[in-house]
Order: structure tokens, then C-alpha cells, then sequence
């Protein structure tokens, strides 16, 4: 059947990636993530406000950079990055969206998992979030 067809050529793409990650790494060939910027600020948002950054970033290494997985250091912020293997040279890009949850000054980590020498990059996003109208902020009001 058609799912059994995908899952088999999904297998093979991922034993040929993995194959050509284990002999780039014996040749000691890297790729290194250059990313343009590696932190962003929002400035100040409304709490509840979505926001969005695509950082960019270039592959200076000597071997196919590929990402594996990518998460933030909260469940407020959601990054999307490129599936595919970016060429030595090439650039490549990630989508960090943020909920705009919390209160105060929010700095965000995203983790990338990639085939780099550490295995880890971060890139950082940052917000200073400002209660709804009407919220509760923790301050209790006195005659």
C-alpha cells in the first residue's frame, strides 16, 4: 500500500543522510550554521499578541547541514525550519513564532539539533510583554 511504500523510501532517505553524516564526520567535514542574526527582539507586545521572525542562516561549513529538530525552551514558541539538507554554501531558514504569553521580560532560547561538530546552535528571541487591560498582575490594590 501507499503508506507502506512512503515509510520504506522514508527509511532509505534517512539510512542514505545518515550514511553520508557518518562519512563526512570520519573525513572530519562539518557544516557550521551561520546564522545572519541570532537573537531578535519584538520590542514591547500586548499580552496574547502572536509574533513572528524568520532568522536566516548560512551553511559555511564543508559537508550538507541537516536539521533533525528544533524546539523552544518554552511551549509558548514554535519554530519550523528547513526539512531538507542545505548544501555547503547555501542558506537556509527557520520560522520562530511566539504567543505572546507571560508578563515582563521574556527571553526565549530555541535549540537547533543538527549534524554540526557541538550537535546543538541557539538562536534567541526576546519580548517585553505587557499585561492584558484588566489582568491580574499580582499587585493587590490598598486604601
Amino acid at each position: 500500500n501507499a503508506a507502506d511504500k512512503v515509510n520504506e523510501e522514508n527509511a532509505v532517505n534517512t539510512e542514505n543522510a545518515a550514511s553520508t553524516m557518518d562519512a563526512n564526520a570520519q573525513a572530519g567535514k562539518y557544516p557550521v550554521m551561520t546564522f545572519d542574526k541570532a537573537e531578535h527582539d519584538f520590542g514591547t507586545l500586548e499580552q496574547g499578541t502572536n509574533v513572528e521572525h524568520l532568522f536566516t542562516f548560512t551553511n559555511t561549513g564543508d559537508a550538507p547541514l541537516v536539521i533533525s529538530d528544533a524546539k523552544g525552551s518554552c511551549g509558548c514558541t514554535v519554530p519550523t525550519f528547513t526539512k531538507e539538507p542545505i548544501a555547503p554554501g547555501a542558506k537556509g531558514e527557520m520560522l520562530v513564532k511566539f504567543n505572546g504569553s507571560g508578563q515582563n521580560q521574556r527571553t526565549i532560547s530555541v535549540t537547533v539539533t543538527a549534524n554540526t561538530q557541538s550537535g546543538t546552535e541557539r538562536v534567541t528571541i526576546k519580548a517585553f510583554v505587557n499585561p492584558k487591560a484588566g489582568a491580574a498582575t499580582g499587585v493587590t490594590a490598598t486604601k
